[in-house]
């Protein structure tokens, strides 16, 4: 272990008498893990406790989307004729250049595809007819196709369940865009390569695809699944970024493609508690959260009455409660603390499902095997550790005095027990994935239980033929979750 993780270490080691559940990092953090461009500043001053006392625990906000062309907007529909005067759905397609889609056609099983949804036999008929509006036409369809099912995936979004993220890739690599390069460079394969996920995880499935024989039907349906799970995110998920894998029970922190630290996670028991899948971004971190329990348990299980009606037990247990003299509506907030039900930190990543990572005062259960125990939101094994390695990174340090004092700011922060807000100003991304197939983190290939049953509607969209016009939105609604945290 070299003398750059020190701090980190330190600081870990300085957690162990608050959280005897801390544990020291596992893995060796690179020298410098940003640019220095993405260097934010000194933590800010703690709030005060009246700003505390209200503070919610989650705010229900949208992150920005990017556009989508919904079908009947007449807005989108005008802007979408405008861009196709530029990038035309149909194309000059030349013999040579449609042979090449042919031979992509053939051989676009290696990705998980299936070259029947691509009328190969209708192309090389319009190839034996020579160039002209037949050819242009069917190839370019065939063409466009493609790209749909490489970029965004092949699976229609009614057998994505509870997904609820917007792939950028469309705006990104447009089709007309895509094709018109493919026919100017005459490399139609590299085109259509260019738009396969960048993660290592699909490259690995794509082996493990070709290893696998024909016969074993059931495996290759699995692995095409998971590969097209890949390709329902964005092609480029950033250069730094965490990943946590549902069924896996685990989060990644992950920079230029290494991973840097594994946290077991909890996630939402299945059913209405199940955890969502989703892209957000982390605004920040929190160290010594509040949390502003949910109406169901501050009137559905008589909590309000009781913080109201016995101060002493609510002091003791850490709650603060009061009634709003016009409409009567309770509110109750668990102050920071240990015992809190957030536990010590929880990442600041707002987003309109009031999904977030978060510490947990019940960290028995990450020894459990089956860790599907929450109402949805993701508790995280060593919360603090994670919490001060990200409030390192986000400081920028570069050298082993400027770790050393980021990480002792962070556990003084910690040990305060005040809450207290540490701001990025850096992009974070968070992507709360599922994958029943894939590299665990100790780099082999396994599977994993299918533990809210949502391999079943994927594998039958396989089985069905190629839907076109496909939604880039969920029409799904999203089920509120509720972490309580009582029944566990």
């Amino acid at each position: 272990m070299t003398s750059k993780l020190s701090p980190i270490l330190l600081a870990a080691a300085s957690l162990t008498a608050l959280h005897p559940a801390a544990a020291a990092a596992q893995q060796q953090a690179p020298e410098n893990l940003l640019p220095e461009s993405q260097a934010v500043g000194q933590y800010p001053v703690r709030p005060d406790s009246d700003v505390v006392a209200g503070e919610p625990a989650q705010p229900a906000r949208p992150a920005p989307t990017p556009p989508v062309a919904m079908p009947g907007d007449p807005v989108r529909t005008i802007a979408k004729e405008v861009v196709q005067q530029f990038e035309p759905a149909v194309q000059p397609w030349t013999v040579a250049n449609a042979e090449k889609l042919a031979t992509v056609i053939a051989g676009i099983g290696a990705e998980g595809l299936d070259p029947a949804d691509y009328d190969e036999l209708a192309l090389r008929q319009a190839i034996a007819g020579g160039p002209g509006e037949q050819l242009d036409q069917v190839a370019s369809r065939a063409f466009a196709w493609l790209v749909e099912d490489m970029r965004d995936g092949r699976t229609p979004m009614e057998a994505r369940k509870q997904w609820f993220v917007v792939d950028p890739d469309p705006d990104r690599y447009r089709t007309g865009d895509v094709m018109a390069r493919a026919l100017a460079s005459g490399d139609i394969a590299g085109a259509l390569q260019n738009l396969a996920p960048l993660h290592p995880d699909y490259a690995k499935l794509k082996t493990e695809l070709a290893a696998t024989p024909a016969g074993q039907t059931s495996k290759r349906k699995l692995i095409r699944a998971n590969m097209d799970r890949w390709r329902w995110l964005a092609r480029d998920l950033g250069n730094q970024y965490l990943m946590t894998n549902v069924p896996e029970f685990q989060l990644r922190l992950t920079v230029n493609d290494k991973i840097l630290r594994t946290y077991k996670t909890i996630v939402g028991k299945p059913g209405r508690t199940a955890t969502p899948q989703l892209a957000e971004i982390v605004e920040g971190v929190i160290f010594n959260p509040t949390w502003t329990v949910p109406q169901s348990i501050v009137k559905g299980e008589g909590l309000g009455a009781r913080v109201l009606g016995n101060p002493g037990w609510a002091r003791a247990n850490g709650y603060k409660g009061w009634r709003d003299k016009e409409t009567g509506f309770v509110t109750v907030v668990q102050q920071p603390g240990p015992g809190n039900s957030l536990g010590l930190m929880k990442l600041d990543m707002p987003n309109p499902h009031a999904i977030f990572l978060h510490d947990t005062p019940s960290r028995h259960l990450f020894n459990n095997a089956n860790r599907a125990l929450s109402h949805g939101c993701i508790r995280t094994e060593r919360a603090s550790e994670l919490a001060i390695t990200l409030a390192i990174l986000a400081k920028n340090p570069t050298s082993d005095e400027e770790r050393k004092i980021a990480a002792e700011e962070a556990v003084e922060i910690l040990k305060s027990s005040e809450y207290t807000k540490v701001p990025f100003t850096t992009r974070m991304p968070v992507y709360i994935t599922y994958f029943t197939m894939g590299t665990d983190i100790d780099g082999e290939m396994r599977t994993f239980k299918d533990i809210y049953g949502r391999d079943a509607p994927v594998l039958a969209a396989f089985d069905q033929p190629r839907e076109a016009n496909r939604a880039r939105r969920t029409s799904e609604e999203a089920v509120q979750i509720i972490d309580d945290m009582k029944t566990t």
